[in-house]
């Protein structure tokens, strides 16, 4: 027999048990789709995390009073840095808040051909209202300055961006986000509806200069739902003592390190620290970030694959007993094909078609319902399809090794079987 036969006569027995083979696909292809859907979800996370952290491009960075630690899942403690001194600090507490002078001096005094952008967060709770609308109290106020649009990735739709002027006067000049001009001002034209317009933050009279383009959902919360003014007016309307952020842009990727370089020397003069004290500041790469927090969702990455073979070594024991219980219903039918001339390795080929067969069938249906669930999930995030193409290829290579070693004993014992013995099997 050909193996074009062998696999003909191992698709027809499977087809005749239905429900056996039912059952036994479903419970591969459950552990298939835990885990290519688990992956098919991380990967989308991983596509909007670079989408939302990277606005500012892989040429620029931040310096801040401590860095940014995005963890999912355990962690129980702090995390612990050691200075150069050999002394251990917390960088839960990692040095003093930057204040607005040192900003502005690190501004004035950084000598590198890059731009700068100061900012500061002023309120996460605040109202904005224009005549009889007004907003729920979620809208978030920032504080930055002229460059702050540009250096974080944002772009106006309509109106101006803030002068110099603007910024140094601290007046109540406003840059509404798409979100709350629709809201305030509503229809397809409430970009240029606003502009001019004077509306109220907290019941305090704000001018609006522009509207920033709508820059979508990330992870359920709206990118849009802000407002930018001035960070002498959050100094003077919003005084929380949140810490300033300073933002660099470089021309080209590969002056980044230079630039760094020559930030952290110059801010480490304006903070008055010793040649032998490690920095109470950290500079972020804008696109590390986003590399960070997809780092840290390996452990789903493992979670998945854990429960899959799980999963997968169950349906192999369960696959197996079905075999073995198959050799045993077709004794006879073993016997009377080796009393007609065949061999024992035709058998055994048989009955690893088989195994192997049903495997890839529940392969099948696991990477397919897997993609389907996980982009259940980029729907949510909003982002494309995605389809992890190498998770695909070694799901069905799992399948299929899984499909032999559970095939290869009861083919074994069906290729070993005494055809006279068979034939009188009852």
């Amino acid at each position: 027999m050909t193996w074009r036969d062998v696999f003909s006569l191992a698709y027809r027995t499977i087809g005749s048990n239905k429900l056996r083979t039912g059952l036994t696909v479903s419970i591969i292809a459950f552990g298939i789709m835990a885990l290519i859907g688990i992956i098919t979800a991380i990967k989308a996370m991983n596509q909007k995390f670079s989408e939302s952290f990277s606005t500012m491009g892989a040429n620029a960075f931040t310096i801040r009073f401590r860095e940014r630690n995005i963890r999912f899942g355990g962690g129980g403690g702090n995390d612990v840095t050691v200075s150069k001194k050999g002394q251990r600090e917390k960088k839960s507490n990692m040095g003093k808040r930057i204040t607005r002078d040192e900003a502005v001096m690190f501004a004035q005094t950084y000598k590198y051909p890059a731009q700068v952008s100061i900012s500061i967060f002023g309120s996460r709770n605040s109202i904005a209202s224009y005549g009889s609308k007004k907003t729920t109290p979620n809208v978030m106020v920032y504080g930055g300055d002229e460059n702050y649009v540009q250096l974080n990735g944002f772009r106006l739709s309509s109106g101006r961006n803030m002068s110099r002027q603007d910024v140094s006067s601290g007046q109540n000049i406003c840059i509404l986000g798409y979100d709350v001009a629709k809201k305030l001002f509503g229809g397809d034209a409430a970009e240029t509806a606003a502009v001019g317009k004077v509306i109220r933050i907290n019941n305090l009279p704000y001018r609006v200069l522009g509207v920033l383009e709508s820059r979508g959902t990330s992870f359920g919360f709206s990118r849009d739902n802000m407002i930018i003014t001035s960070y002498q007016n959050i100094e003077r309307n919003f005084p929380a003592g949140n810490s300033y952020v300073i933002a660099v842009m470089t021309g080209q990727i590969t002056q980044v390190p230079t630039a760094m370089g020559e930030a952290e020397g110059t801010f480490r003069a304006i903070r008055k620290m010793n040649p032998s004290e490690a920095n109470n500041f950290a500079l972020d790469r804008s696109d590390s970030i986003a590399e960070k927090a997809m780092n840290s969702l390996g452990f789903l990455t493992i979670s998945a694959t854990v429960i899959g073979l799980i999963t997968l070594i169950g349906a192999a024991i369960g696959l197996m007993n079905i075999m073995l219980v198959s050799v045993s219903e077709r004794t006879k039918e073993v016997g009377l094909i080796k009393a007609i001339g065949g061999k024992s390795s035709v058998v055994r080929r048989q009955f690893l078609m088989e195994a192997i067969v049903i495997s890839l069938l529940g392969a099948v249906f696991g990477i397919f319902l897997g993609i389907v669930i996980g982009n259940l999930f980029s729907i949510v995030l909003q982002t494309g399809f995605v389809v992890p193409w190498n998770w695909v290829f070694y799901g069905i290579i799992l399948c299929s090794i899984v499909g032999l070693l559970a095939g290869l004993y009861p083919a074994l014992k069906a290729g070993k079987l005494n055809p006279i013995d068979a034939l009188r099997y009852e």
